[in-house]
């Protein structure tokens, strides 16, 4: 299915896209366009707009290292989305995205005063 199809179902709110009631439909959702490692970075940047939860940064981080994308492109996505989604939203889903790659940032705030830096 092109793109101007998919779009033009979306606009009509055609339920089929999701409820799996046509082959072509589920196709569109089951063979995407984007490549596993861009899909992930996408969905990545998606969970920082919305205020996504840790264990789904932590579903959508591994998804992106296990195809391929490194935890400095990672980490690039957040501050990448800083214009669109604003500094709050990011220095929120800092801490969960940092959890997801392993980091756990609570132990070196309780380690360096406020201020001090390295």
């Amino acid at each position: 299915m092109d793109y101007t199809e998919r779009l033009r179902r979306l606009a009509i709110n055609d339920a089929s896209l999701v409820d799996g009631g046509e082959d072509t439909a589920v196709a569109a959702l089951l063979d995407p366009v984007l490549d596993p490692r861009t899909r992930a970075l996408v969905r990545l940047a998606a969970l920082v707009a919305v205020g996504g939860a840790v264990p789904s940064f932590g579903a959508q981080a591994d998804a992106a290292v296990n195809a391929g994308a490194t935890a400095e492109e990672i980490v690039d996505v957040l501050f990448s989305v800083v214009p669109v989604t604003g500094l709050p939203r990011a220095v929120a889903a800092g801490p969960k995205l940092a959890l997801a790659l392993g980091y756990d940032t609570t132990e070196e705030l309780e380690r360096q005063p406020v201020g001090d830096q390295p």
